[in-house]
């Protein structure tokens, strides 16, 4: 494995930083149109006669959907390109979103929340793939990670800012909705459909992509083509003990914290007024991803401190996010809970970059949309566990000792890490 420079983005060339730019932009835009809807979408639900049993069965459809088309896009993006079947995704989206404003029944809905996920299935490892690639091409052996952290944080930020304007715009223009029969939530997703079209004039415009063969019958080759590079791409999974390791502990990091961003919630709400309980989780979601963002500009110095070894950076980072897990179980008010929950959600943010830097050391532009769609899958399949695990033992117990148990497969992720820090040493 090739040695790498260290990252300065003043001393990139023009267009490697034009790249950055170029895609910290894009990022941020595609997820502000996502966050426009994330704060509003249980209440729109709700308002359209939605119960809870209903609500967790759309959500099933669309984590379905995910895990169904994961690995045959991911396979695809790397036949036919990426951008392609990022335009795809964002089609899918409009289709999602159309048909979400359009209805109140509840099969057609569970048809957009199946759109939903597979726009998220072409969305993965496509344009992710195509800036990783091109970045090297522009600066040859330079540290990739903290121009993944800057994408990060422009990811973060979209939502951060699209979860505060997706919940402000239903008590701003509620009543104009309402007027013309909409819900007033619809202002939200309404806001979301036009941003993604802008999502999906911008890709054209400024992601630019070297042509592959599109020659007729080359997309049917390209689905032709996907289980083989899936084969491939599972081989080198298992084959490479580096990245075997990488993907069981994001398996494990995912067990652990995804079912402290699905409950927190409902943890959080008893210790609020129920006068103003449904705001200040709306403030502290933005907070959650604002600090998300936060940890990603972050992430780049942290690495420094273990001197751009990436594995020892995510074992420390795994470590601290257990040791916060715990704290967050054991708080008993508000403010001691959104103290915690901020430096949580600041190593969540660090977390990303250095497992995204171990991965594409490890495989070839051919197989990297599959890869990354792999790495997405198992974190799906380890993210679903732990949540089912969690509920059993909360509803059991109680949430608090969910997470402390979750807490444990985050120290078993870190000691993984450091396990990989041997492997990438043998590699290198």
């Amino acid at each position: 494995m090739a040695s790498e420079t260290e990252f300065s983005f003043m001393e990139l060339p023009p267009s490697a930083r034009r790249h950055i730019l170029v895609f910290q932009l894009h990022q941020f835009l595609d997820r502000f149109a996502m966050g426009l809807t994330v704060a509003v979408v249980a209440l729109a639900l709700t308002d359209r006669g939605m119960d809870l049993f209903q609500i967790s069965l759309l959500f099933g459809v669309y984590s379905l959907t995910t895990m169904a088309m994961e690995l045959p896009f991911g396979g695809l993006a790397d036949s036919i390109g990426r951008k392609p079947v990022f335009l795809m995704a964002v089609f899918a989206s409009l289709i999602s979103l159309a048909l979400f404003l359009s209805t109140r029944d509840f099969y057609v809905l569970a048809v957009s929340f199946a759109f939903i996920g597979f726009g998220r299935a072409l969305r993965s490892g496509t344009l992710d793939a195509w800036f990783v690639e091109t970045f090297k091409a522009a600066a040859p052996n330079v540290d990739v990670q903290p121009a993944l952290a800057k994408a990060q944080w422009a990811n973060a930020v979209g939502l951060a800012v699209g979860a505060v304007l997706g919940g402000v715009l239903p008590d701003m223009l509620g009543s104009v909705a309402e007027s013309l029969g909409f819900s007033i939530y619809d202002v939200s997703y309404a806001a979301s459909f036009g941003v993604m079209l802008g999502v999906f004039v911008f890709t054209r415009l400024a992601i630019v992509e070297a042509p592959r063969s599109m020659a007729p019958g080359a997309l049917r080759q390209g689905f032709v083509n996907v289980p083989l590079v899936i084969r491939d791409a599972g081989i080198l999974a298992v084959k490479n003990p580096a990245l075997s390791v990488l993907l069981t502990a994001l398996a494990f990091f995912l067990m652990a914290t995804n079912p402290v961003e699905v409950i927190w919630p409902t943890f959080a709400k008893p210790m609020l007024d129920e006068g103003y309980a449904n705001t200040v989780i709306g403030v502290v979601t933005a907070t959650y991803f604002f600090s998300i963002a936060l940890g990603a500009s972050l992430s780049s110095y942290i690495s420094r401190i273990f001197k751009r070894q990436h594995a020892k950076t995510l074992a420390a980072t795994f470590a601290c996010l257990a040791s916060a897990q715990i704290a967050l179980a054991l708080q008993g008010n508000i403010f001691g809970f959104v103290g915690v929950f901020v430096l949580y959600s600041v190593f969540l943010g660090v977390s990303e970059t250095p497992a995204s830097s171990i991965l594409h050391r490890c495989v070839e532009d051919r197989q990297r949309s599959t890869m990354l769609s792999v790495k997405s899958l198992i974190q799906q399949l380890g993210g679903s566990l732990g949540l089912l695990l969690a509920g059993i033992v909360a509803e059991t117990y109680s949430t608090p000792i969910a997470w402390i148990v979750g807490a444990v497969f985050l120290f078993i992720a870190a000691i993984q890490c450091l396990v990989l820090v041997k492997h990438l040493a043998v590699q290198s």
